[in-house]
């Protein structure tokens, strides 16, 4: 599906970027693939997807592979495969990298209108798999996709003074076949800075695979994704309360949806 070296250019300063290691690349899968990639997404409102609609984070999901038509299946299956993982080793430096089949976390992404998502640290530790999660790729896959659209992929530095997301250093646009792959482990603070405004009928649609690594022995135990507060609810007990339980494994299904 992916020739190495139409990837190489993109990976070439990987290890250099800031405000963490990343890569974008455009025109990812052969055309026709993403187009059918694209048009196997449910519709918005199919009861395949699982919601989550609360004050930090407003997307629908679905990493069942049952569910998943032939082309989707195949692909996730191919990203999966130990070619793929070997290429994106080399690409990246980094020296283990490992599958999760189960897509935790992942598979299928789509953001309607209003569609939100508050900067954040992905899950550290694998909630099943004694393994680290260490690079990302997510391919975005609505054709024709607006600037005026928003959905931009926000990266942020990490200010220690708060231990949250400091500065907004770059914003990648969700063009259709763009993917971008980047380092989690690197205090990689991430969401959308732009909240997702499309015409009706139109979803910022993405797919998502997660790598894993054997973890260092002062790896950070989070099992769940640690979200911050926007500017304006800084001071929403609320909204702060939310984010508490959101991070942690025992209560985060209690807010998914509030």
């Amino acid at each position: 599906m992916i020739d190495k070296q139409t990837l190489i250019p993109n990976f070439e300063k990987f290890s250099h970027k800031k405000p963490f290691s990343y890569a974008v690349v455009d025109d990812f899968f052969p055309t026709e693939l993403a187009n059918q990639l694209s048009s196997e997404f449910p519709d918005f409102d199919d009861s395949k997807w699982h919601e989550y609609k609360n004050q930090i984070e407003i997307k629908k999901v679905s990493n069942n592979w049952n569910v998943f038509p032939k082309t989707t299946y195949e692909t996730f299956t191919y990203l999966n495969s130990a070619p793929f993982l070997n290429m994106i080793m080399e690409l990246t430096g980094v020296p283990i990298l490992l599958p999760d089949n189960g897509l935790n976390g992942g598979g299928w992404h789509i953001h309607a209108n209003g569609g939100k998502l508050n900067p954040h640290l992905d899950y550290s530790l694998h909630p099943k798999l004694p393994y680290q999660r260490k690079i990302n790729i997510i391919v975005y896959l609505q054709p024709n996709w607006q600037t005026s659209w928003g959905g931009h992929l926000g990266l942020y530095e990490h200010d220690a003074d708060t231990k949250g997301p400091g500065k907004l250093v770059h914003e990648i646009e969700p063009i259709f076949n763009r993917a971008v792959f980047f380092d989690t482990t690197q205090n990689s603070w991430h969401g959308l800075c732009r909240e997702v405004s499309t015409p009706d009928g139109i979803c910022r649609k993405s797919m998502a695979a997660y790598y894993l690594t054997t973890p260092p022995k002062d790896v950070d135990q989070r099992g769940k994704a640690l979200f911050a507060p926007t500017d304006d609810q800084k001071s929403d007990q609320d909204v702060l309360d939310l984010i508490k339980k959101r991070s942690d494994i025992n209560q985060a299904s209690s807010v998914y949806n509030q």
